[in-house]
């Protein structure tokens, strides 16, 4: 069986299971476990903020409730739906959903956009967790500046989104919330960009709202 295969597997059985059944599926993935453990082991998820599993923007989850919880339970996270770790769910969470949430991983887009190799991001080659490249990325990215960045506040809170120069026709977007007033912004979104404009007028007319489901 395919690694992809064995995503969808386990996400066809954790849907509308109970967390046990969840727990069981997730453990069938090995290698998607070894990460998480490597993940949790060198405290990656600390580095990351919060988000929820419903998608701000259409209202679909994410990935469901009981693989939500048995995600964060192998990852030593405290969490309740469908708010959870950041770094989780845009990794290993995107992973088991389907389309393009998990294209931003298995494509070639997002990597091209930070003027990396297409594989860059593929979970299961290359060195180190999924995580911990993304975690990297979106550190290095939001340290950067980008071609274009912006900071507000949103909830009494500090944001930063930062666009990346072009590459190769292609974008790439981080974005950091601060867990509260007087914090540093953490990671909380890294997404490939197919319409700069687009972005940078919603963000220039809006920008005082959390968003990337952000929470």
């Amino acid at each position: 069986m395919g690694r992809i295969e064995e995503l969808d597997r386990a996400a066809s059985a954790a849907s509308g299971s109970t967390p046990d059944a969840a727990v069981e599926a997730l453990a069938l993935i090995d290698w998607l476990i070894a990460a998480i453990d490597a993940d949790r082991s060198a405290g990656l998820f600390a580095r990351w903020g919060a988000s929820a599993a419903i998608d701000d923007s259409s209202g679909e989850e994410l990935v469901s409730r009981p693989l939500f919880e048995a995600l964060h339970d192998r990852a030593g996270l405290e969490a309740a739906w469908p708010v959870g770790n950041a770094g989780l769910l845009q990794t290993y969470g995107s992973l088991l959903s389907a389309g393009e949430t998990r294209e931003r991983w298995l494509g070639g887009r997002l990597a091209g956009g930070l003027g990396l190799d297409d594989a860059h991001f593929l979970p299961w080659q290359g060195p180190g967790t999924l995580l911990a490249r993304a975690t990297q990325a979106a550190t290095v990215l939001l340290a950067s500046g980008g071609e274009f960045s912006w900071y507000s506040l949103a909830a009494g809170r500090a944001t930063r989104t930062v666009l990346s120069h072009e590459h190769g026709g292609s974008r790439a977007l981080a974005y950091a919330v601060a867990p509260s007033p007087g914090m540093s912004p953490r990671p909380v979104a890294l997404l490939p960009v197919a319409q700069a404009e687009t972005i940078r007028s919603d963000l220039d007319e809006a920008a005082a709202r959390l968003r990337w489901n952000a929470v």
